[in-house]
């Protein structure tokens, strides 16, 4: 059965064809048809090209405008604002609630427009802007670096508990750093926060963050920063194999990039991290961590990461 196209299906085909992707490549990417990929890039296709969120804001005109559409009851509006309240997703809210993601955002733009202050509960969209100087890397080089190219292909499809992606957050002033580490089948997350960047501190970090989940950690991806150059000695402390991103390949941490942008809806980019507490931290790694995915069928991150580790107590 057709099912239409979500807010993070539309952002991926934007990121895809960003990245220089053929319809046909995109289509296969998402498991998708051709058609459905060519129908979508007509539709949401506006002046300065495909934008993800102007198609999103079509698609949801067009799903208004259908003869199909329902009014939706007072009740499921409480409780609809009630999950935006607690910074639940639209998606998330959908599987939960009895009304479909796009009303979720007809209804937030609506309170927007009222004065409302609904919108503040969705996370940015923003998409990032980097200069790739020309191919070159300017970071240094990293003693004895992994690339990602060795790492076993079967990690990618993440059907196994274990594999980790980590990075970093620095707030105003860069200064002090909060660490953030996912695992990429559950979505799983654990922060630690660190005076500053240095390979030392960000080691021990999370070193002191996946002892007490060894047995669910296998390995780690991470980007080109300095503050990863005591992978060896991560390596040596938790029994695992570090990997390395590409330089300015951000999607092949897609894991760690999505929650870095979760994350930024607490702790935006002007606010110095000297005034985040670790209670806070716990706060915001517990919100998370509870919030069911769609992807994980409306399960929480938390309650898939330790089920497979309840599955390790038994076998023990």
């Amino acid at each position: 059965m057709y099912k239409h196209l979500s807010r993070e299906e539309r952002y991926q085909i934007h990121s895809l064809l960003k990245a220089k992707q053929t319809i046909t490549e995109i289509a296969r990417s998402l498991g998708r048809s051709r058609s459905t990929i060519s129908r979508e890039l007509s539709r949401g296709r506006g002046q300065r090209g495909y934008r993800a969120e102007q198609a999103c804001a079509k698609a949801s005109e067009r799903a208004q405008r259908s003869r199909n559409a329902r009014r939706v009851d007072s009740k499921v509006w409480s409780d609809v604002d009630f999950y935006l309240g607690i910074q639940w997703s639209p998606e998330q809210i959908a599987g939960k609630v009895a009304v479909s993601h796009e009303c979720v955002y007809l209804h937030v733009y609506a309170n927007k427009a009222a004065g409302g202050d609904l919108h503040k509960n969705l996370r940015s969209q923003k998409p990032r802007r980097k200069r790739h100087l020309c191919g070159r890397d300017r970071r240094g080089q990293i003693p004895n670096r992994r690339p990602i190219s060795e790492r076993p292909c079967h990690i990618e499809d993440r059907k196994q508990v274990g594999h980790w992606e980590g990075d970093t957050v620095i707030g105003a002033a860069h200064k002090q750093a909060i660490v953030t580490l996912v695992e990429r089948k559950s979505g799983f997350a654990v922060l630690a926060k660190v005076l500053n960047k240095s390979a030392d501190l960000v080691g021990r970090a999370i070193e002191a963050k996946l002892k007490p989940l060894n047995s669910r950690v296998k390995t780690l991806t991470v980007g080109n920063g300095k503050e990863f150059a005591d992978h060896q000695a991560i390596d040596q402390a938790l029994g695992i194999q570090t990997y390395f991103a590409d330089p300015y390949c951000s999607w092949q941490r897609g894991s760690n990039e999505n929650f870095n942008g979760l994350l930024r809806q607490y702790i935006p980019k002007k606010r110095r991290m000297e005034t985040v507490t670790d209670e806070e931290l716990t706060m915001i790694e517990n919100r998370l961590n509870h919030r069911p995915r769609k992807r994980l069928g409306f399960k929480t991150p938390y309650e898939v990461f330790h089920a497979s580790l309840n599955r390790v107590a038994v076998r023990t």
